[in-house]
């Protein structure tokens, strides 16, 4: 088989693979317009709920495919299409509607890291390792995907990572905040379904309306008057109806994103 983006679907829960295991899922041009494109099709998704976001077999993805950079990467032109597509992929994912989790066994290096970056949350196996480290390819990360990186990161984290070109086990990882929860490996697809089941369980339509709001609350202006009562769409969905009656007679919720 050659190499691909994969999707899946289990009921409302989708399931994205990076497909390259003779490369150890590494990402190559195609994969990444394929990537966006997927992500593209998902987000115009309404009754979706969760995307799980993997690598093929006990890999998540070492970067980009290095072989294809001499053609992809001939000049300046060329090299800047190439990244631009990147961006756009990881743009993708980071601007999903739907949650997204990246569930990562093994290396989660270069793009791979970028990627897992963009999505709302990351649980790792205890075998993940994570780092960027191209320094000692030769060349600098693009900043349109360093943003992504940078912006879960930080500065001092960011810094650490590409200068030293070292990997972080998963314990470290997770200790410097780049994970949401680390798992023994045989545990982590257990995890990632238990957590994408409990997204599901929620209202959809304020699981959307959270991720809108942290990302406008992190431009770090003011909210408008017509932004503060936006704010309150969900006082006219009957989620918000069935989310109440449910607390008040004691039962589980049925929601429908409406």
């Amino acid at each position: 088989m050659n190499p691909d983006i994969l999707l899946e679907r289990d009921g409302v829960i989708a399931t994205v693979t990076l497909f390259n295991p003779e490369k150890l899922n590494a990402l190559n041009a195609a994969m990444w317009r394929r990537l966006r494109e997927v992500m593209g099709e998902l987000a115009a998704d309404a009754s979706l709920r969760c995307v799980i976001v993997r690598g093929e077999g006990p890999v998540f993805a070492a970067g980009g495919d290095l072989e294809e950079f001499r053609t992809a990467r001939a000049d300046v032109d060329r090299a800047l299409a190439y990244h631009e597509a990147v961006g756009a992929a990881l743009a993708a994912i980071e601007s999903c509607p739907h949650p997204t989790l990246a569930a990562i066994l093994g290396p989660c290096v270069g793009g791979g890291l970028e990627i897992a970056c963009a999505c709302d949350l990351r649980i790792a196996g205890d075998s993940a390792r994570f780092g960027a480290p191209i320094m000692k390819l030769g060349f600098s990360m693009y900043p349109g995907e360093l943003a992504g990186f940078l912006k879960l990161a930080g500065p001092a984290v960011a810094k650490e990572i590409l200068l030293e070109g070292r990997l972080l086990s998963a314990a470290e990882a997770y200790a410097k905040g780049l994970l949401t929860r680390m798992v023994a490996d045989a545990e982590l697809e257990r995890e990632a379904q238990a957590t994408a089941a409990r997204i599901a369980s929620g209202a959809p339509l304020v699981a959307r309306w959270h991720k809108q709001w942290i990302a406008r609350l992190m431009e770090n202006r003011p909210l408008s008057l017509e932004e503060k009562r936006a704010s309150f769409a969900f006082l006219d969905t009957q989620d918000y109806a069935e989310g109440m009656a449910a607390f008040l007679e004691k039962r589980a919720p049925k929601f429908t994103g409406r």
